[in-house]
């Protein structure tokens, strides 16, 4: 990791009058802080307004509960290393009731010990795509009779959004909020 940012963030008086209502907007959705990717693509107005959208929907308005979000979240930063996004997320998954075990196991790249099926079913979808770039027709078929059509294209968005965040986060460097490596 560098000393420094790759892409500081931009300072009040660097900001355009669109980047400033953006910004207000960002910060109000994600408990005051525009931080990781979003302070990057801030720089593109269009881009940013487009993936906030996007993120907002899957975040604020999903078919899932969050616990199961959380683990796709945590198995594609996991799997990207993003350190920024596995900080942020591992927090949140221990607030949405996800064991400390499981989010330890996901870190460490074993096999968590899941309670619940569902939990172990998004484990296993996201495990094996990112893997083996595939998804075998025993998994899928697991997952359509399990979340249905809808919830199998939300849940692989969600994986896709995420995998998004993780290599703009990963390209540019973007360090834990604790500046600490957790994952290697």
């Amino acid at each position: 990791m560098s000393s420094s940012l790759r892409v500081p963030p931009l300072r009040d008086d660097e900001l355009s009058a669109e980047q400033r209502t953006i910004a207000a907007e960002i910060a109000g959705s994600r408990r005051g802080v525009i931080g990781g990717p979003f302070a990057i693509w801030l720089r593109d107005p269009e881009i940013v307004k487009r993936v906030s959208a996007l993120s907002d929907r899957l975040r604020k308005n999903s078919a899932f509960e969050k616990r199961l979000v959380e683990i796709i979240v945590l198995v594609n930063t996991r799997y990207w290393k993003a350190q920024y996004a596995w900080s942020t997320h591992a927090e949140q998954a221990l607030k949405e009731g996800i064991p400390a075990e499981v989010i330890e196991a996901i870190r460490g790249g074993t096999p968590p010990p899941f309670a619940r099926d569902d939990e172990r079913l998004i484990y296993d979808i996201f495990t094996e795509l990112n893997a083996t770039k595939a998804l075998s027709d025993a998994t899928y078929a697991r997952g359509l009779a399990y979340f249905g059509l809808n919830g199998m294209i939300e849940l692989v968005t969600t994986a896709g959004l995420y995998t998004m965040i993780s290599v703009m986060l990963v390209a540019f460097d973007v360090p834990a909020t604790n500046g600490e490596r957790t994952l290697s």
